[in-house]
Parts: structure tokens; C-alpha cells; sequence
């Protein structure tokens, strides 16, 4: 009975948000696929900096115990800034981007199809593997799962705001620093909640005020940085 409704229910219409939010999402996952190596790298980076950082401050559990938390997190966050760079600069060079802006769908609906293919290749990846990389920090169950729902909304912000730094920085002189600049800083909220949820659990408190204000990041984001993407990729593109 649900394969049949499944069957029978319409498919999103041509030129829709839904439409190209689909189409660009399927699109990019398809080129990371075909070329992982970029993908693989970020969690590369994200691993090995993470597994080599207790190497450098000593095997004290006590001491990897509190800093487990803080150092995880900006490993991700330098990882998912790491594959910025890439999201729109390859369809902007070979002139992708305007022929998809010439399309019937939404710019927005590509827009936010292209930045959530983003964060499945890299922050989907970083929120999956922190929990082992928390193992070696000596971090417990409870500790670990905060961690890791606190990845879980706050990657996605970390892309969201990417996306409109590096559709900021498209095509300018300098590209790479002027987006080190514009973006580093507005990550450092992300970075100081998501911390901070696993370390009130370690410290024997409730996560939940972080994780509601990082939820709520998050709905803001969703809902006004890709009408802030569009804008900047119009710019980039006159």
C-alpha cells in the first residue's frame, strides 16, 4: 500500500525550490563521488590532527579529558573551513554558475542543494567519526553523544555560513585570505557552544542550553544565509 501511494504521490514540479534543491544536491554528491579526493582529505585532516594532538600535550587523562571536547571541535571547524574554498569556485570557473542561473529552478533552491551536498561530503563525515575520535581522549558515553549532537546541528551552520563568506570572496583578488577573514570570525560562536555542550555534560550538566541555542542557529541560518548566498553569487556573477 505505500509503494503504491509512494508511486502515485507527484514529484516535485519543474522549477521549484524543491525541484533544484533536489537537482544541485544529487548533482554535487555525484561529483564527490566521482572525485573523492577532496572529501577524503578534509576527514583526513580532521583525523589526524585530532589523533595527534594528545601526543603533543602528554597522555594525562585528566588534562585530555577537559580539552577533548574544545580541541575536537576545532579540528572540525578547521576541516569544514578547509574544503570551503571548492564549493562554488569549480562551477564558477568553467561557467557552471551562470548557466545555472539561466535555469527554471530557484536560485535559492540550487543554492541550498549545493550547500547541503556540502555538509554531507564534509560535516556528515566529522560528526560521524568524532565519538572514536573521543575515545582517545578518554571521554565517557554521555560526554561522547553530546559531543557528536553537537556536531550534528552545528556543521550545518558551519556550511551555511561558509557558503556565504566563500560566495563573498568568489572571483576577488585574494580570495583565500579575504574568506579567512570574513569567515574564521563568525564561526567562533559554533565553535564556543558546540564545546561547551560536551563539557557541561562532563561536568555533571545538562547540554540542552547549548544544543537549544545551537537548534536555533541553525533554523535562523536555514532560513536567511541562502537568500544572502544568491545575493553575493549575483554580485560575483555581474
Amino acid at each position: 500500500m505505500s509503494t503504491a501511494a509512494a508511486s502515485l504521490a507527484p514529484a516535485p514540479p519543474a522549477g521549484s525550490f524543491a525541484a533544484g534543491f533536489a537537482w544541485a544536491f544529487a548533482r554535487d554528491v555525484r561529483l564527490t563521488m566521482r572525485h573523492p579526493g577532496e572529501a577524503l582529505l578534509v576527514v583526513a585532516f580532521f583525523a589526524l590532527v585530532a589523533a595527534l594532538f594528545p601526543l603533543g600535550v602528554g597522555a594525562d587523562p585528566q588534562l585530555l579529558a577537559r580539552i577533548g571536547p574544545g580541541v575536537i571541535w576545532v579540528c572540525a571547524l578547521l576541516a569544514a573551513f578547509l574544503s570551503l574554498p571548492a564549493l562554488f569556485a569549480g562551477d564558477y570557473a568553467d561557467g557552471s554558475l551562470e548557466q545555472m542561473t539561466l535555469s527554471p529552478h530557484p536560485m535559492a533552491g540550487w543554492a541550498s542543494g549545493k550547500i547541503a551536498a556540502h555538509w554531507f561530503a564534509s560535516g556528515l563525515p566529522l560528526t560521524l567519526l568524532s565519538p572514536l575520535l573521543g575515545l582517545q581522549y578518554g571521554l565517557d558515553g554521555a560526554t561522547l553523544l553530546a559531543l557528536a549532537a553537537a556536531l550534528a546541528l552545528g556543521t550545518p551552520v558551519l556550511s551555511l555560513l561558509g557558503a556565504a563568506c566563500t560566495a563573498l570572496a568568489l572571483g576577488a583578488r585574494g580570495g583565500g585570505m579575504l574568506l579567512a577573514l570574513l569567515a574564521l570570525p563568525l564561526f567562533v560562536p559554533v565553535l564556543v557552544f558546540g564545546a561547551g555542550a560536551a563539557e557541561a555534560v562532563a561536568a555533571g550538566l545538562s547540554a540542552a542550553p547549548h544544543l537549544s541555542i545551537l537548534g536555533a542557529g541553525l533554523i535562523v541560518a536555514a532560513m536567511g544565509l541562502p537568500a544572502a548566498v544568491c545575493a553575493a553569487l549575483r554580485i560575483a556573477l555581474d
